[in-house]
């Protein structure tokens, strides 16, 4: 690509940054640099360097960000220079996140979320990723537990403290219409298989008898020459699949062989 963008985090993150701009930029403010390899001097680069101090950045931590040119060469030289640096590694798969995760950046759904996101294909993948990633399932999982410390608050309520005047003589009794109205909220919410249907996408075989326009029908909705078409029964003996994006909506469509007992030990 035309830019690169490398990101640093981690108790390092600001003596790396000095190390190759030279300085560190004002937070959150992007600076033009020359970025040189700390063991000869070098130029490796101008691009733009961008500080993030902790706790106000992505991952929790001291985060830096270089943006630079894209070139296979250039990140190569930045890198190798980064990785010579005490301290310093390539991050594993997900790392970001997970640091982001453990210190309190983001939830759970959020993360789960944002990897929905980052592998979704289809604009409806895209869509319910996005409600995950930025907190409406969050906000929803929040507003039951606060129910719930609720109710559970009722209940211990009566069995601690029920000669206490000001609690409730049915305090326990209280509680009881609450946590079944979650339950019901929480079993409708796992019965739900939308989100799963959208993420997942719908797998759909196309059967049915010898030439009945099955492979015709696949090469129609795929809009190109997917499946081989003759008048000759038999002409499909492999499952052949071909994914597509219908309105938004991931689908596998499997093109597979006429029903029909075969004449030859090959089909």
């Amino acid at each position: 690509g035309a830019v690169a963008v490398i990101r640093i985090s981690g108790p390092a993150a600001g003596e790396a940054l000095v190390a190759l701009a030279g300085r560190l930029p004002e937070p959150r403010r992007a600076m033009l640099a020359k970025l040189r390899d700390p063991a000869s001097g070098e130029v490796l680069d101008e691009g733009l360097a961008l500080w993030f101090p902790a706790p106000r950045s992505a991952t929790g931590e001291d985060m830096a960000e270089l943006q630079i040119h894209g070139g296979r060469a250039v990140v190569a030289a930045v890198l190798g220079a980064l990785f010579a640096l005490p301290g310093l590694r390539p991050a594993e798969r997900g790392e970001f996140t997970r640091r982001a995760f453990l210190n309190g950046r983001m939830d759970l759904t959020q993360a789960e979320g944002l990897a929905d996101l980052i592998a979704a294909e289809t604009e409806g993948q895209r869509k319910l990723a996005f409600a995950h990633a930025f907190g409406h399932l969050g906000h929803r999982v929040e507003e039951w537990r606060r129910r719930l410390i609720r109710a559970m608050a009722l209940i211990e309520a009566g069995i601690d403290f029920s000669d206490e005047d000001d609690v409730p003589a049915e305090a326990r009794a209280m509680a009881r219409p609450a946590v079944e109205a979650l339950l019901r909220e929480l079993d409708a919410a796992l019965a739900d298989r939308r989100g799963a249907m959208v993420r997942e996408g719908a797998l759909i075989a196309i059967a049915g008898l010898p030439n009945a326009g099955k492979s015709s029908l696949i090469n129609a909705l795929a809009a190109r020459e997917v499946a081989i078409v003759s008048d000759e029964p038999g002409t499909t003996r492999d499952v052949l699949e071909v994914a597509l994006d219908l309105s938004g909506h991931k689908v596998t469509l499997v093109d597979t062989a006429g029903l029909r007992e075969a004449e030859g030990k090959v089909e």
